[in-house]
């Protein structure tokens, strides 16, 4: 259940801290016209997203186990190569992002109303199929047959809607780039997690050697049904009996993926910190008012 909350809170607070740099934007700069062709783009972004999901969900109850594991294990995987891409793309990107999305909305209030749905659309689009690609392989990878995953995913939504209102309100101050720094870091592990489990679904549906071919079988150590067993396989996606593919491709993702997120590599300044005067949430008494 945590891994789905830190999927969900992530993944919405990106998608927040967008809006609330748009909404921010438009009020600051005298375009509340401009507000609802930006709330449509959101709103359809938001739906195609959760259509996206649902489609995943129930289209994939309809094959047979063989292609349901093929097709498990294959967005699995590109749900890993998505979240990677997406986190090192913020850990480079995040001190720029709002010069960015400011020029885009620039360009798109002088194209008019159309351009300005495009551009919420678009921006708020990418985060939401992401999102429900990952959640959705997550999901797949810890379920245990309890709503418990759903509730996590829905929590960690919740939360960053809520801290995304009280970063454009001016009430909550937080050093962006430390949390993007853990939460990504964290994100890899889970990833890594997903990516394995992925592979275990290709070896089942036959499409990858090895599935008889164990690492290592510790589940008369690790009950996978207790307290703690449920606990590494809601956090770490961990089985007790994976195959040696699992735990090289387990290895291989982690060790360097890991390595080089963590590596001061340019995402902050020298003392930690996003400098962007006018971010949100980072200078209270100068928050717009909507």
């Amino acid at each position: 259940m945590f891994s789905n909350y830190l999927i969900g809170l992530r993944e919405g607070l990106e998608a927040s801290l967008v809006v609330c740099i748009l909404i921010a934007y438009l009020v600051k700069t005298g375009r509340r016209d401009a507000l609802k062709p930006i709330w449509a783009g959101i709103g359809v972004a938001i739906a195609i997203a959760f259509g996206f999901g649902c489609a995943l969900e129930f289209g994939s109850q309809e094959l047979t186990f063989k292609a349901q594991e093929a097709l498990g294990g294959s967005l699995s995987i590109l749900a890993v190569v998505l979240v990677t891409w997406m986190v090192f793309w913020m850990r480079r990107t995040a001190r720029h992002l709002k010069a960015e999305l400011h020029g885009r909305l620039d360009a798109a209030l002088a194209m008019g109303t159309g351009a300005l749905v495009a551009t919420a659309f678009l921006a708020v689009g990418r985060e939401g199929l992401e999102t429900a690609l990952f959640v959705w392989a997550s999901v797949h990878a810890a379920s245990d047959g309890t709503p418990r995953p759903l509730i996590g995913v829905a929590l960690g939504l919740a939360t960053a809607v809520l801290l995304g209102w009280l970063f454009y309100r001016g009430a909550l101050r937080i050093n962006l780039a430390r949390f993007f720094t853990w939460t990504g870091g964290m994100l890899v592990v889970v990833a890594a997690g997903v990516l394995a489990y992925g592979v275990h679904d290709l070896q089942e549906a036959d499409l990858v050697p090895g599935l008889t071919n164990l690492a290592f079988d510790i589940s008369n150590t690790v009950d996978p049904s207790s307290w703690y067993g449920t606990l590494l396989k809601g956090v770490f996606n961990f089985q007790p009996d994976p195959t040696v593919l699992q735990v090289t491709v387990w290895l291989l993702y982690l060790v360097p993926a890991l390595a080089l997120f963590l590596a001061p590599v340019g995402f902050a300044s020298g003392k930690g910190k996003v400098k962007e005067p006018d971010e949100p949430g980072s200078r209270p008494s100068e928050a717009p008012q909507a």
